[in-house]
């Protein structure tokens, strides 16, 4: 006899129908899978029966074939265990057809028949749309994101065969609100929490102005400064300045972490914007997502929607920071690999912070203990495309001693952060989410500027200051600061003079030569 159960496997962030087809035969006992599995795939016949037998179900001492369709794509994971067994139970003639007809199964067994939850259910539920989903308990409420009233879960196999036979009721997700809170929310995953108020970070005026317009136009920020000056302090208040997410990037942000296995959060939709601060020992698969096995996303779209800040950013692997160059301007990333490709989201604010030199000191007179060379090398670690792929560059100073001891805080991050809604809302008018995404063939229509601000940015331009990529970014800067003046219609030219004033130059920045 043969049985077809509906799932799905993940591909990337996307979720792929597999058909589970089950046939048992008679012959020598034996359990077969085909259709390009994975090993954990393989290994579900010993977890099948272990989980059948100890559920008191019976195993079939016949031939069983598995064939998971269509049989071209590798096929992964554990999530596959539980309509395995499914479609064993009623090939074998324990359970009748009709009473699993429109249901789709994902999980996994564990040898005491428990069903265990799997990473990316909320992604695999809606590739299953809109048959009936039945997941284990633990997965429930993140399969519920997708389409709350078409799921059911039950604690182990052995409940779930009673359900099916309706012998007791099916566990469904609580008839709550929409799981939209902005509850506490920060685990092991990174997700952003509030770390401090901006009010905490004494001097650093210009540093805290860089702030605000990086998180109003969503642009890119670059720091460089001594040790003790305040780049990781300020670069960890960034997340509170950011608005919440719509549901449409939260949804994404939820589709991603999950497929990562990072769990939401229990307040429901990630809500908040991600933070993640990967260290400088981070490999470039790490960075960039991908895999060889498993096609897994990496930090930069852990990030998507948020803030990824790479500290001590001199001491990257260069080949991590070049690859970052692409996504950066797509705001997506494509991974290709021998066994498939996948395309994963990954627009987010980056925000880097270094020392100016080796030793940190950036030169000062009896302090820098670098040679010229040893500067010179350090300052190279960031090409001349990486760093014009930086909207904001600031040098940053450690605070007087006056501002340390005594001296009054700055702005709340709750102020600023209203400044910083005003000025988004501004810019959705423009049909863009930030600043940071207008189109650069369409800057001078849809973000006009006076005659003397077109005139300063001419003059830069032919001084040799700024490339193509560094027009248009000065561009979008000014009208950002535009907006946090109040939203005029026309740039002006003291928007564009803090606008060149927040985009330094490569030998200012770093001490080092400046490349073409």
């Amino acid at each position: 006899m043969i049985a077809t159960i509906p799932s799905a496997v993940l591909i990337g962030v996307d979720g792929k129908q597999v058909s589970v087809e089950v046939h048992v035969s008679n012959g020598l006992p034996g359990f077969t899978v085909v259709g390009l599995p994975d090993a954990a795939v393989r290994e579900s016949r010993d977890r099948v029966r272990a989980a059948l037998l100890s559920s008191g179900l019976p195993w079939p001492l016949r031939r069983v074939t598995v064939n998971l369709a269509p049989s071209g794509v590798r096929k992964g994971g554990a999530g596959l265990d539980l309509p395995i067994a499914m479609g064993l139970l009623v090939a074998a003639g324990e359970l009748a057809p009709e009473t699993i007809e429109g249901m789709a199964f994902v999980g996994e067994l564990g040898l005491d028949g428990s069903l265990r939850g799997v990473p990316g259910t909320l992604v695999l539920a809606d590739a299953l749309r809109p048959r009936l989903l039945v997941v284990p308990d633990a997965s429930a409420d993140e399969a519920a994101l997708s389409h709350r009233d078409a799921i059911r879960s039950a604690p182990d196999l052995a409940g779930l065969v009673e359900c099916v036979l309706g012998r007791r009721q099916w566990n469904a997700p609580a008839a709550s609100s929409p799981r939209r809170g902005r509850g506490p929310s920060r685990n092991g995953d990174q997700l952003a929490s509030r770390s401090g108020d901006l009010a905490d970070v004494r001097g650093q005026r210009f540093a805290r102005r860089a702030l605000e317009v990086a998180a109003a136009g969503g642009h890119h920020l670059l720091m460089v400064g001594p040790p003790g000056s305040g780049k990781t302090m300020l670069a960890n208040r960034l997340p509170d300045l950011l608005p919440p997410l719509d549901r449409s990037t939260a949804l994404e942000v939820c589709r991603i972490h999950s497929v990562a296995g990072l769990a939401l959060p229990p307040c429901g939709l990630i809500t908040r914007p991600p933070f993640r601060a990967p260290h400088h020992g981070a490999s470039p698969v790490s960075m960039i997502g991908g895999g060889s096995a498993w096609m897994r996303p990496g930090e930069i779209s852990l990030a998507h929607g948020g803030v990824l800040f790479l500290d001590e950013m001199g001491e990257f692997p260069a080949s991590v920071l070049e690859a970052l160059r692409q996504p950066l301007e797509e705001g997506q990333v494509r991974v290709s690999r021998a066994r498939g490709s996948a395309s994963f989201p990954a627009r987010f604010i980056l925000v880097g912070a270094m020392n100016p030199c080796p030793c940190g000191e950036g030169g000062s007179p009896g302090r820098c203990r670098c040679s010229d060379a040893a500067r010179h090398r350090y300052a190279r670690r960031l090409s001349a495309p990486l760093l014009d792929r930086f909207d904001i560059a600031i040098r940053l100073e450690r605070p007087q001693v006056d501002e340390l001891i005594g001296g009054s805080g700055g702005e709340s991050t709750a102020r600023v952060a209203g400044r910083v809604a005003a000025a988004r809302s501004i810019a959705r008018h423009r049909a863009v989410r930030a600043n940071a995404d207008l189109a650069g063939h369409s800057l001078s229509r849809s973000v006009p500027m006076a005659d003397d601000a077109l005139a300063l940015i001419e003059t830069e331009l032919r001084a040799g200051s700024l490339s193509a990529r560094g027009m248009h970014r000065v561009h979008r800067i000014a009208r950002t600061v535009a907006d946090l003046d109040g939203g005029g219609a026309v740039v002006e030219v003291r928007h564009v003079r803090e606008a060149l004033l927040l985009r330094c130059r490569r030998e200012l920045l770093l001490g080092g030569e400046e490349e073409a």
